[in-house]
């Protein structure tokens, strides 16, 4: 989850903003979709993602609702503790930090599996731990840089993102099979995996810590900061759409589950794919496409993290500040990486676990808080009165028990 901002106060378009959150929301996570989205087939993964995304755009805007009674800049560790109090301070906290680290890990083996994917195009074998390894230590040195190195790297990487993105998947999307996409062979069962999928649906809508920035961005500015995050999101959507199909149409429904037996990874799924591609020049574009996905978003969110502990453990922003907090920010995830290089789709369901707790539940929770504190002072208020806050906890609160129910594997997984 990048966060693309400067302070200075020009030229405030509203694209920058609907990018900014596009930019955040798009990134290795897609790379899920289609894997888990594999049982319940092409339909149900249209109808969930489109139902995920207006809960999480709920839950986005009952944030800024929040967020509009404090002062531009006012973090999200500010909000929970004067709307809900110090045990939803901890409890909130806890949760960002598990989920920046859990992210950390799972693009560390996302990219340890596409490096490695593009390292055996040219004929070199490493384990993968060891391409996760050199995956992590090369991005780590730009963070311990400087966030104006990350932002930079990050729009270059952005943009060779979408040229590759474009290519790679116009030409996927001009090859589809129509026949695989509505009718794909196999058991005939597919709205039960729909409840396993759907924390993944949760973490590829997952915006919410940029919603204080873009305050602080555009100042008290509802109207422009309201159609930023409707339309950011809606990019994100269609990009999610446009890959399904691309992925689905091209890929049996049977097919995957080869992919989700070598463990789902990313590298796998691009192996996959490579296969049904018309040229060796548009599989490197795919192969390029998810090289760039991982590391712009292994960069936004370790730059998260870096920014999180830093302020945490008081560490300034000296040389030898910034080396102590690169080593707790990545560290960890690095470890992890060497000792369970293929934990791509489990860590991302467990980062949907957390983040039902800080991107959903904690911000319907501040906006309720909020209007009881505040009857009077109403600058924005979401539609759909209290409804709105209930429909989205619920959201939240299903979306996690699934996730567990999951994991306890009382819920039918494909493949």
């Amino acid at each position: 989850m990048a966060n693309h901002m400067n302070a200075g106060g020009k030229g405030k378009s509203l694209l920058g903003g609907a990018m900014i959150i596009a930019g955040t929301t798009v990134g290795a996570g897609m790379f899920s979709l289609p894997v888990v989205g594999a049982g319940m087939w092409f339909g149900y993964s249209m109808a969930m993602l489109l139902g995920v995304w207006l809960c999480m755009l709920g839950s986005g805007l009952l944030l800024l609702e929040a967020n509009l009674h404090f002062e531009p800049g006012a973090s999200f560790d500010t909000l929970t503790k004067v709307l809900l109090g110090q045990f939803w301070r901890i409890v909130n906290g806890a949760s960002i930090a598990f989920v920046l680290y859990i992210l950390a890990y799972a693009y560390i083996s996302g990219g340890g599996s596409i490096v490695n994917h593009s390292l055996q195009g040219m004929g070199v074998e490493l384990p993968q731990s060891v391409a996760g390894l050199v995956f992590a230590l090369v991005l780590a040195a730009i963070v311990l840089i400087s966030t104006k190195a990350v932002d930079r790297i990050t729009t270059i990487m952005l943009g060779g993102m979408i040229i590759t993105f474009f290519l790679a998947i116009g030409n996927l999307l001009i090859d589809i099979d129509t026949a695989k996409l509505l009718m794909p062979n196999g058991e005939p069962s597919f709205a039960p995996y729909l409840l396993a999928a759907l924390p993944f649906g949760l973490a590829s809508f997952g915006y919410h810590g940029n919603v204080p920035s873009l305050v602080k961005y555009y100042g008290k500015k509802p109207a422009v900061i309201v159609k930023a995050l409707v339309i950011g999101t809606f990019i994100a959507l269609v990009i999610y759409v446009c890959w399904l199909v691309a992925t689905m149409g091209n890929i049996s429904r049977t097919g995957f589950i080869d992919v989700i037996a070598q463990g789902g990874n990313m590298g796998v799924l691009v192996a996959a794919l490579s296969k049904v591609m018309s040229s060796d020049w548009l599989n490197s574009m795919l192969t390029l496409f998810a090289n760039l996905a991982v590391a712009s978003s292994f960069l936004g969110v370790t730059l998260g993290l870096f920014d999180y502990l830093a302020d945490l453990f008081g560490f300034d922003d000296s040389r030898l500040g910034r080396i102590k907090t690169a080593i707790v920010t990545f560290v960890p995830p690095t470890v992890l990486g060497l000792l369970f290089p293929d934990g791509f789709l489990i860590a991302i369901g467990f980062a949907a676990l957390a983040a039902t707790i800080w991107a959903v539940i904690v911000p319907a929770l501040m906006a309720y808080k909020a209007r009881q504190l505040y009857p009077e002072a109403v600058s924005f208020k979401v539609p759909g009165g209290t409804g709105i806050i209930i429909l989205v906890v619920l959201f939240g609160v299903v979306t996690g028990a699934c996730h567990l129910l999951a994991m306890a594997e009382l819920l039918p997984v494909y493949g």
